[in-house]
């Protein structure tokens, strides 16, 4: 294990990751367990509140202006209708509330109406997190002081690899509007994609990006690509579950006290797929049948899940419990 002031290099992590699989799987979670409850899962609900026609041109995403994925651009959806969706996922035991907006940025003239949907989500009691695009400090700081909890800004793959899934934006963009995110005092949700094409190195590295930031994110979610119709993506082969799962132990080993997600790609998984994932160190999943455009499982299919496998949800509350470690 590295010290706590240790950077890690490619080579040190792929020491990890190429353990034998039954060696992986042990050290992650005997990691998971110095730091969480091995038992406990903590859920979140993804919502849409702008869709479509955003101006980046990210390879894997339907809601591209670029890509000719036919998706319809929607409005900023109203606060009260924001609010109504939160009250239902919380009541269904979810206990952060995230809400994504197909921008390359967010205009000025849109911030009062993000900072009353923040403060009525948290008067329900629940986490608060966005994911904008990206962030003027002085956005940044004005999410800050409206009480927003977490700030999603994936980096998605590889500084390598990147150019290959977008050119509207460099990957230096993403790391800059993370530090101004933790600048700001917002924690931060960080993670990426697997299955675009890229390389196992490619993978060990973006980890290690995020590992090595000046603070780990709090959140790491790690997809896998669900290939949309109409984007360059779209006829990509499925990603091995056995890579998957290696990188979720990565993630969990080189970020002991994050949150680690199982994000996009659970529709394709099979029960003992998501099972060594959690197992792996995946803490934290999705609930609802949509995230954003992509399908996810729908919440009885969850619910058996984690009976089968002896799971129950973090936190009801909304905030983790006191004896689960890495968070305040």
């Amino acid at each position: 294990m590295k010290k706590s002031l240790e950077s890690w290099t490619r080579a040190s992590a792929w020491s990890i990751y190429d353990m034998s699989l039954m060696d992986l799987l042990f050290e992650a979670q005997s990691v998971h367990r110095e730091h969480f409850d091995s038992n406990r899962v903590q859920i979140s609900k993804l919502l849409s509140i702008k869709t479509g026609g955003c101006a980046e041109d990210c390879a894997y995403c339907s809601q591209s202006a670029r890509n000719g994925s036919q998706l319809s651009a929607s409005k900023l959806m109203e606060i009260d209708r924001v609010l109504t969706e939160a009250g239902k996922a919380r009541d269904r035991g979810a206990t952060r509330y995230c809400m994504g907006a197909a921008w390359r940025e967010p205009k000025d003239r849109d911030m009062d109406a993000l900072i009353a949907m923040i403060a009525g989500v948290k008067a329900l009691g629940m986490e608060t997190c966005m994911t904008l695009g990206m962030l003027t400090e002085e956005q940044a700081v004005q999410l800050a002081e409206a009480g927003l909890d977490y700030y999603n800004h994936n980096i998605d793959t590889s500084e390598r690899y990147y150019a290959e899934i977008i050119s509207t934006r460099t990957f230096a963009d993403r790391l800059n509007t993370l530090e101004r995110v933790r600048e700001a005092g917002i924690k931060v949700c960080s993670g990426g994609i697997l299955g675009m094409g890229e390389t196992v190195e490619d993978r060990i590295d973006m980890a290690v990006t995020l590992a090595n930031l000046a603070e780990p994110p709090e959140s790491v979610p790690i997809n896998m690509l669900m290939p949309q119709k109409g984007t360059p993506l779209e006829d990509t082969l499925p990603l091995d579950p056995i890579a998957f799962v290696r990188m979720i132990a990565l993630a969990r080993i080189l970020m002991p006290r994050s949150y680690i997600r199982l994000s996009a790609g659970r529709n394709q998984m099979s029960d003992e797929m998501q099972a060594l994932c959690i197992f792996a160190g995946a803490n934290s999943i999705f609930v609802g049948d949509t995230l954003l455009t992509a399908d996810n499982p729908e919440e009885d299919a969850d619910r058996v899940l984690f009976e089968k496998i002896g799971i129950s949800p973090m936190g009801s509350n909304g905030l983790p419990d006191r004896n689960e470690a890495g968070q305040p």
